[in-house]
């Protein structure tokens, strides 16, 4: 890979393919068919509580239910209302829960002031915009509860604390700590007739706020606390992921590559966003350290540090009875059906044959895929790629200790010692994280606007010596929506009536033959 600029450019065409699905927008067969639970991100980083600049805070926002149109009237995307989701706190080593958040949301058919119409957003009681969630001109408002769980499995059992039945969504030891009920979600953005805090005259969603007093009403209104001073937000927000997804799937177009620079390969930003104009569906926690237990672990990459691990889970009822005439009804214990924690590691390392199995387990469980990481096909397919059949293999294909050591157990390990790190907008923040001077991004936790793609694309072609490093990337080198610098802290969310994403040319007469 040391080699000639055409086969760096081989390299960019072998290594993207593979990776670029991130960061778990479709991950694996069954969860594609559920896009309520599908999760797409997982961001966790230090910061500073969002009324009080002088206290710090874990922050720990999730999306999910990818690719979200922001004009699918008249219902609009919805939380699922028979699904649990979760933030779970853990051990950085083991991947063990310590502290668990539950998010459960009000039903999607009641909640409705004017039954007699076909609005959800408008023609509540009243007709106009809506200005405060859950006004009279809202017709529909989805309401959602907390629950946050301790674990005291360890004092209970002691050296065998990892036998529990998490699967089942509970655990030997766990505790409801705190709980919380009837918090409101915000509107989608309809448009600026009807939901016009969001927008700016032009009609289109403002965002990159700075300070509280610059984000939109209705995202500020949604937010609330528990009684332990843990913050709480649920709602839309524009999709934070960028990659350029329809390039790569049309037989590598040459935009992925084009203008290459002397920064690396695929930097120069020519390459298209496949996630431009949609929309996902948000919650999030800003968690007091206070309620921590930081745990020493070894990065990597940045040597020994002190912090929790973070993933992301969606369970599901274990049975769904459906009835003619009646409501459907679910019962049983919660099934966990989808889970995230790093980006890109059931996407790009874990096979076919255990997509589906990895989203059904918990990190405790993580050995069983450690050969995916330290094995990694991505690596197998740049050396047939780039070098084919002549028996040279640059890139390790085995013992890939340093990738490993990142995905194994999948949890975001997160160093509390920092103290509040870099923002998207901010003077010293970088994309590209470590490679690019910044420490506070991926794999030190994940924040938004932290380039993934083009980071994970670095380490497959530079490690495990990583000297020299490669920066290796897709083109495309920022989100097509600025990001806000305050809780929640991704963009908000595209207006329907002026996205664009599905008006593809008309075509001729002559082109259609």
């Amino acid at each position: 890979m040391r080699g000639s600029l055409w086969k760096s450019l081989l390299l960019v065409a072998a290594v993207v393919p593979a990776a670029v699905e991130a960061s778990s927008h479709s991950d694996a067969p069954l969860i594609k068919q559920d896009p309520d639970a599908n999760l797409t991100d997982v961001y966790a980083f230090v910061g500073t509580r969002y009324d009080d600049p002088s206290t710090e805070v874990l922050n720990v926002i999730v999306s999910v239910h990818p690719f979200s149109d922001p004009g699918d009237g008249v219902i609009y995307d919805r939380f699922a209302d028979d699904a649990r989701y979760s933030i779970h706190i853990t051990d950085p080593v083991t991947g063990m829960e310590t502290m668990r958040y539950d998010f459960e949301f009000s039903s999607r058919t009641g909640n409705v002031k004017n039954p007699d119409t076909i609005l959800s957003y408008g023609r509540g009681t009243g007709v106009g915009p809506i200005m405060e969630i859950g006004d009279a001109q809202q017709n529909y408002t989805q309401t959602y509860s907390v629950t946050k769980y301790k674990n005291t499995r360890r004092s209970f059992f002691g050296g065998f604390h990892s036998f529990y039945f998490s699967g089942f969504g509970f655990g030997f030891g766990n505790r409801a700590d705190v709980s919380g009920e009837g918090f409101l979600v915000p509107p989608p953005n309809v448009g600026p007739r009807t939901t016009p805090a969001y927008n700016g005259p032009d009609g289109k969603a403002i965002s990159g706020a700075t300070s509280m007093e610059e984000l939109d009403d209705l995202t500020a209104q949604g937010i609330s606390s528990l009684s332990d001073g843990t913050v709480v937000w649920a709602g839309p927000r524009e999709d934070g992921f960028y990659a350029d997804t329809p390039g790569i799937f049309d037989f590598l177009d040459p935009r992925i590559i084009a203008g290459d620079d002397t920064n690396g390969l695929g930097q120069a930003g020519g390459g298209v966003d496949g996630f431009k104009g949609f929309n996902v569906l948000t919650y999030a926690v800003q968690i007091p350290m206070s309620e921590l237990e930081p745990v020493a672990y070894a990065s990597p990459l940045l040597g020994d540090q002190s912090g929790v691990g973070v993933y992301a889970s969606v369970s599901r009822h274990r049975v769904t009875l459906r009835n003619k005439g009646r409501d459907t009804r679910t019962s049983g214990p919660w099934v966990q059906i989808n889970r995230l924690g790093n980006p890109l590691f059931n996407e790009v390392l874990v096979a076919l044959r255990d997509k589906d199995h990895y989203n059904m387990t918990q990190p405790t469980d993580d050995e069983m895929f450690r050969t995916y990481a330290e094995n990694p096909e991505v690596a197998f397919l740049i050396n047939a790629v780039l070098f084919g059949t002549d028996g040279t293999t640059p890139l390790a294909t085995t013992g890939r200790t340093d990738l490993a050591a990142i995905f194994i157990p999948d949890v975001l390990r997160v160093d509390l010692t920092t103290g509040p790190v870099l923002l998207p907008g901010q003077s010293g923040y970088s994309r590209l994280s470590l490679l690019g001077g910044d420490t506070g991004g991926w794999p030190n936790g994940r924040r938004p606007g932290d380039d993934v793609v083009d980071i994970a694309l670095s380490a497959v072609a530079s490690g495990p010596a990583y000297d020299p490093i490669t920066v290796v990337g897709d083109n495309v080198n920022s989100n097509d929506q600025l990001y806000n610098q305050v809780f929640p802290y991704l963009g908000t969310p595209h207006a329907g009536p002026t996205v664009d994403q599905r008006q593809a040319p008309v075509s001729t007469a002559e082109s259609s033959r």
